[in-house]
């Protein structure tokens, strides 16, 4: 007897492909025409970070929708990108932006609540770590939780994975 179908959960963002727009954005940020004296760099600061910095706040803060426009060109979403507000940091501004891995606790336990709340009966949801395992006696109540939990919004990139 085969198990029950399952799919997981998760929220994970390739570091390859944030790092190919973090080029993609440095090299933008070079070559610009309004970017140039400026000091606008973007670079990563430690494994899940990247830190933006220029000599004026607006300045800053076009260089982070620089990268921004690269990140989605690349089918990450901005969900995946937390960026803090522009701080003074002696002549220059600073923005420090993280990279968000893994779903939390409390959103796992959110999105557990909403399968069971609206999504098809004997559907169940298990919080393993950052991610949750969703299984179920039929495939079609599998694909409605994935349709209902596309259309809500948690605040956090879900992808849906090892679909069986």
């Amino acid at each position: 007897m085969a198990a029950n179908p399952s799919f997981d959960i998760v929220s994970k963002v390739d570091r390859q492909e944030v790092d190919n727009a973090l080029r993609q954005a440095e090299k933008e940020l070079a070559t610009r025409f309004d970017f140039r004296g400026t000091g606008a760099e973007i670079s990563w600061s430690g494994e899940e970070a990247i830190s933006l910095q220029a000599e004026t706040e607006e300045r800053v803060r076009a260089a982070l929708e620089v990268f921004k426009e690269k990140v989605i060109k690349r089918n990450i979403s901005l969900k995946s990108l937390d960026a803090g507000d522009p701080r003074s940091s002696g002549k220059i501004f600073k923005i420090d932006c993280k990279v968000i891995q893994g779903i939390d606790s409390d959103k796992a336990k959110a999105i557990s609540k909403k399968i069971r709340d609206e999504g098809p009966k004997g559907v169940q949801a298990q919080i393993q770590g950052d991610q949750l395992r969703v299984t179920g006696k039929k495939r079609d109540d599998l694909q409605a939780v994935i349709a209902l939990l596309k259309t809500e919004d948690f605040g956090v990139a879900l992808q849906f994975t090892n679909y069986r």
